[in-house]
């Protein structure tokens, strides 16, 4: 009898003993809550570290929304409604320069140039940017930095808004494909992978990178108000961790089987649209390898906005970038 009651005492201890570890387990997952400007394989590296776990390796739970646009993103990390917002640089540039105490500030730059292509309703394999004169381009939202970048890629080769070529910023950003396809403007600007679906469908003609040509500027990039960063500076920097291993993934791993792993984050696109889009973007080197944002980059984003009309004085870059984090994992990664 006292064996038997040894042994269900053991039993039990185990179990008790499994179900802390568990729990301790549960508990050392932080979760973070991050707003995106809108879901697009153009953030892969994002979805390559939620989708091979390592967020998960670092003691981290993602929980990701989707803002619709920037100033929706932006909106949710003034609130307190996410931790971490992935929206282009010039989002904080005008909340700082509204006066606000605890701005954002910029800590992991992901994109570095433009993500759009320029699609025409014929083909132009030997299309120069002169061409687009006199000619009408779906080219984004006014304020936006697609649209921003895109004015300052022609305004570069002598064209002009309303004088001798004609940018559409009427059309929201999802209905640009639709809007062209149903007859508006001569070109659009599109995102992958809707660009390589619509050349594959013979809807259109890609015939130009626009960020190719516009050079590299902050983009898109991971930010944080000021407190946040000063309280949680160990969690950010498992985050920065997971980003920057799933970077490297990025370059290492065949596109194939990178493309495999992230493609249930695009329901109803087919594994070839995700390979092609990774392999659009990879062919201009559209990802950041080491994060930290750069002061020459960051110069050239407010050259861009300055040039669209949406800039009356420069912010310091030292306001905006905190860049000590991602110094720090980019050297742990590579060595």
């Amino acid at each position: 009898m006292k064996k038997i009651t040894a042994i269900f005492l053991a039993i039990c201890c185990l179990i008790f003993s499994l179900a802390g570890c568990g729990a301790e387990t549960d508990k050392k997952l932080v979760k973070l809550r991050v707003n995106e400007v809108t879901h697009s394989i153009f953030y892969s590296p994002l979805y390559i570290a939620i989708e091979n776990g390592f967020f998960e390796k670092e003691g981290i739970e993602i929980e990701l929304t989707n803002g619709g646009g920037a100033d929706k993103s932006m909106t949710a990390l003034l609130s307190g409604n996410a931790d971490i917002g992935l929206m282009g640089v010039e989002a904080a540039i005008y909340v700082f320069k509204e006066g606000k105490t605890d701005y954002p500030k910029v800590f992991s730059q992901l994109t570095k140039r433009d993500g759009s292509f320029l699609v025409s309703r014929k083909p132009e394999p030997d299309f120069k940017w002169e061409d687009l004169e006199n000619k009408t381009v779906l080219a984004g939202r006014t304020g936006g930095v697609p649209a921003m970048t895109f004015e300052y890629v022609v305004n570069k080769h002598g064209l002009k808004n309303g004088e001798n070529i004609t940018l559409n910023n009427d059309v929201a950003f999802n209905l640009m494909g639709p809007s062209f396809e149903g007859g508006t403007g001569d070109y659009t600007t599109l995102f992958e992978p809707l660009a390589s679906e619509y050349a594959k469908a013979g809807k259109g003609y890609i015939v130009a990178s626009v960020g190719k040509e516009s050079g590299e500027i902050p983009y898109t990039a991971f930010m944080a108000s000021k407190s946040y960063i000063e309280k949680n500076g160990e969690i950010l920097e498992k985050f920065l961790t997971a980003l920057q291993k799933a970077i490297k993934y990025l370059e290492e791993t065949d596109k194939n089987t990178v493309a495999e792993s992230i493609l249930k984050q695009f329901p109803g696109t087919a594994l070839t649209s995700v390979k092609d889009s990774l392999e659009s973007y990879l062919s201009i080197d559209a990802w950041t390898k080491n994060t930290a944002m750069t002061e020459t980059a960051f110069n050239n984003l407010q050259a861009v906005m300055e040039n669209a009309g949406e800039l009356d004085e420069r912010v310091d870059y030292a306001s905006i970038a905190y860049n000590d984090i991602a110094e720090k994992v980019y050297k742990k990664v590579y060595g």
